[in-house]
């Protein structure tokens, strides 16, 4: 503290100076730290560190001293000053963001590993589902196709209003067969056609074109029914012009089974 840091000043004269020894600090007590406003300076942090530790020293061992100064007045009257101005007790525990709270935390952490699980697993499904398909589509490559115990030849009424989704006839239950279809276009005025084949709900699987009808008006094409899968296929028969522009003339709907 400043008071207590003070010395004597040195006496003037021609002689040479003698170096005064450091005067002993005054005897801290109720009037000193009055008159030296030891407690206001202590509380605004303007006393000097060493001023500060004899303070707190002088304190510890004259606790009466604080009740006497009306200490823990100014401190309730300070800390109702913070809670009037909203402010925290210094201390008080500070507010954590809602992210940095142990309850979000553990939260997140598991969600974490429940995603790194559910990953896991989903990877190893696809890779499992590769190398199925990879697979079938090696049998379907080298597999050959059956041959046909038996031709069974159908002669097919398509219908000329649109397209069909109920089969008008199922081949290749029980054994491979030979389908030889004869499809009565004879009333067409078309002389060549064109005939597409699509699997119900999957792709377009033959073009046949420029098949001519026979003399009966008949339209002629056969397949071996080992060469298609099980399921349902849409024919449409479109007649070709002579610029050879298709023109649609009839549908029909046929079921494979093995």
């Amino acid at each position: 503290m400043d008071a207590l840091m003070e010395s004597r000043p040195r006496g003037a004269g021609t002689a040479a100076p003698v170096a005064a020894a450091p005067a002993a600090p005054p005897a801290m007590d109720r009037e000193f730290v009055e008159r030296n406003q030891i407690v206001e300076r202590y509380l605004s942090g303007r006393l000097p560190p060493r001023g500060a530790l004899e303070f707190e020293r002088f304190c510890a061992s004259h606790p009466d001293l604080l009740d006497a100064l009306g200490l823990p007045a100014r401190v309730h009257a300070g800390l109702r000053l913070l809670e009037a101005g909203g402010k925290p007790e210094p201390w008080a525990e500070k507010k954590r963001p809602v992210w940095e709270k142990p309850p979000v935390l553990i939260s997140f952490a598991v969600l974490v590993v429940v995603l790194l699980i559910a990953a896991t697993a989903l990877a190893l499904q696809v890779g499992e589902r590769g190398a199925k398909i990879a697979s079938l589509e090696k049998r379907m490559a080298e597999q050959p196709l059956s041959p046909a115990t038996s031709t069974r030849t159908i002669k097919l009424v398509p219908a000329r209003g649109g397209p069909t989704k109920t089969p008008a006839v199922i081949v290749g239950a029980g054994s491979v067969q030979f389908a030889d279809f004869k499809v009565d276009l004879a009333w067409s005025k078309f002389t060549n056609f064109r005939v597409t084949i699509d699997r119900e709900d999957q792709g377009r699987v033959a073009v046949l074109h420029n098949i001519e009808k026979d003399s009966n008006g008949h339209l002629r094409f056969a397949f071996n029914t080992s060469a298609f899968g099980p399921g349902n296929y849409d024919l449409t028969f479109q007649g070709l012009s002579w610029r050879g522009e298709p023109v649609a003339q009839a549908w029909a709907t046929i079921g494979v089974q093995r």
